[in-house]
């Protein structure tokens, strides 16, 4: 599939626009960069069909721009979160998977579904053409990240913990920013000396020593795709690591990211190995 020149240009254009991003541009970078080694050779090479040229073949370096094309595909930004009723820390497809207008399926676990669908057309000249197949395969790596960053599926009432203020260590944010971006920054900062691919590949190491026998059971789906176990496991782990012990105005410094950035790692590696799964499924 081919780009004309005015698509490249405004594709590399919206990339100049600075942006609230999900997982944050080194979560997303760390997940499609863990995926794309354990592609089958025929998902590799769809991947690579598909990818625009300016990626180079490096799905991690446009994993970030379904946040970067919210202000361009307005319609977009309801995709990448699911906002689930406060305290009960369960997830319900029926239930959750609508906008703030109540128009069911727009959440990011149909966001994974209506992509792999598209994506499913691939090869397939009859229906592919009704679909820009670089576009669904940038949308579902993308929200395979944010539906495995726990606050995406977060509480309705405070937006996801977007609306919760703390300090990180000396700094003001919100909960949500801490978990998209400020655990990631301090982890490479801190043990990697703010080099990612190092962090990439002690994650990678870990996938395939302590997590070995995990990393199988993160695979399997009896669909092609298994969002609402994502989403499940989620809500569970924003309840059980990011939402406690935290209320407004709480600082949270070394004690917090200590005990959470062991669930932020495992979460971006099970992002990256299903969506891996996934596109092997979607290729094979």
């Amino acid at each position: 599939m081919e780009f004309c020149r005015s698509q490249i240009l405004a594709l590399v254009a919206l990339f100049l626009f600075p942006v609230a991003y999900g997982w944050g541009i080194d979560g997303h970078l760390i997940t499609c960069r863990i995926a794309q080694p354990r592609l089958s050779k025929a998902a590799a090479d769809a991947v690579e069909n598909l990818l625009p040229a300016y990626a180079d073949n490096d799905l991690g370096s446009v994993c970030a721009w379904a946040d970067r094309v919210k202000f361009h595909y307005h319609w977009s930004s309801a995709l990448h979160f699911i906002d689930t009723p406060d305290n009960l820390c369960t997830y319900q497809y029926s239930r959750d998977c609508k906008d703030e207008d109540g128009i069911k399926d727009r959440c990011v676990a149909g966001a994974i579904n209506n992509y792999t669908t598209q994506l499913l057309t691939y090869g397939n000249e009859n229906s592919a053409s009704q679909y820009n197949l670089t576009e669904a395969l940038l949308f579902l790596s993308h929200f395979m990240g944010d539906i495995h960053q726990p606050l995406h599926v977060g509480f309705t009432s405070d937006r996801g913990a977007n609306t919760i203020d703390v300090h990180w260590y000396t700094r003001k944010t919100v909960l949500h920013h801490v978990w998209d971006n400020s655990i990631i920054e301090t982890e490479e900062e801190r043990f990697y000396d703010s080099n990612v691919n190092e962090m990439i590949d002690a994650i990678q190491k870990n996938i395939t020593t302590v997590w070995a026998k995990q990393a199988k059971a993160w695979e399997a789906c009896s669909k092609t795709t298994c969002p609402d176990l994502y989403a499940s496991e989620g809500i569970k782990a924003a309840c059980d690591w990011a939402y406690k012990g935290v209320h407004e105005d709480s600082v949270l410094e070394d004690d917090y990211f200590l005990t959470r950035s062991p669930m932020v790692n495992l979460r971006l590696a099970q992002g990256g190995v299903r969506l891996a799964a996934t596109l092997n499924r979607i290729f094979g």
